[in-house]
């Protein structure tokens, strides 16, 4: 296998460290101390890296992991507490809501890392990713309403991940929740010991990238924009997509390869 390094740009160098393997790139947040709480300077971070990689066509798979002990423990409360103004409250949010619809708009299948503690806005991150796999050591909660902070943001991504009774508990109680129920309840796909968690996203990447990369795009485009549509509108923009995604050299081949009992040999397309 041959590997590559890419480094941070030196803005965010000590906040997220880069490594690329093949066509998976993993994104580690880097403030194992702060339990990788995601600071204004996090957020800034994390949206300037899904920026390239969004155009970059050498990432076909983006894996997000922590540092340290934990995932990620959602928000900085000292940078909250430092700035009482709703004016920089709102500003905050947002910013971290257009992360969180970044992960969506990008073309790459996002895969959440985790290996520890995701709460409050970690548990968003974990929800808002496409897939996520978890250490049997993860943990999960929506803990803001234990310090008297409803975890609205959070609730966005939570509710379209798992049932409404099980958002329910985790946001009106702020209870963990440990990985096997986190995996029966839908919000993460798989569970493994924490020795075996590298391997296992080795496993499902390694699926994504033997598929044709503008195929998985599309695919990813589609997958969205129909569940926000009601069943009507989202046949007719699925019946577009799979007229257009036929008319592709990797679907002619996926079929010729399929009716012969061979291989495909996907073409190498880039759009």
């Amino acid at each position: 296998m041959n590997a590559s390094i890419a480094d941070s740009p030196p803005v965010s160098a000590a906040l997220l460290t880069r490594q690329q393997v093949d066509g998976v790139l993993h994104l580690t947040l880097n403030r194992p101390l702060q339990f990788n709480a995601l600071s204004e300077e996090m957020l800034a971070a994390l949206r300037q890296a899904l920026a390239e990689v969004a155009v970059d066509a050498c990432v076909r798979v983006l894996v997000i992991g922590g540092a340290g002990k934990a995932f990620c423990a959602g928000h900085d409360l000292r940078q909250i507490q430092d700035n009482p103004r709703p004016d920089y409250y709102r500003w905050l949010f947002a910013e971290c809501a257009k992360f969180m619809g970044q992960l969506r708009s990008i073309p790459q299948p996002v895969i959440a890392r985790v290996h520890g503690v995701a709460t409050a806005g970690g548990c968003q991150l974990v929800a808002s990713c496409d897939l996520a796999v978890a250490s049997t050591a993860a943990r999960f909660a929506t803990s803001g309403i234990n310090i008297g902070l409803f975890c609205a943001t959070p609730a966005v991504p939570l509710t379209r991940n798992v049932g409404q009774k099980q958002a329910f508990e985790m946001l009106f109680t702020g209870e963990f929740i440990d990985a096997d129920a986190a995996r029966q309840c839908g919000l993460v796909n798989r569970v493994v010991p924490p020795d075996r968690l590298d391997e296992e996203i080795g496993r499902l990447t390694s699926s994504i990238l033997a598929k044709p990369a503008n195929i998985v795009a599309a695919g990813k485009e589609l997958f969205y924009r129909q569940r926000e549509m009601g069943t009507d509108a989202a046949y007719q923009l699925a019946v577009q997509t799979m007229a257009c995604n036929l008319m592709e050299p990797a679907a002619q081949e996926g079929i010729n390869a399929f009716l012969n009992k061979r291989k495909p040999n996907w073409p190498n397309a880039s759009s």
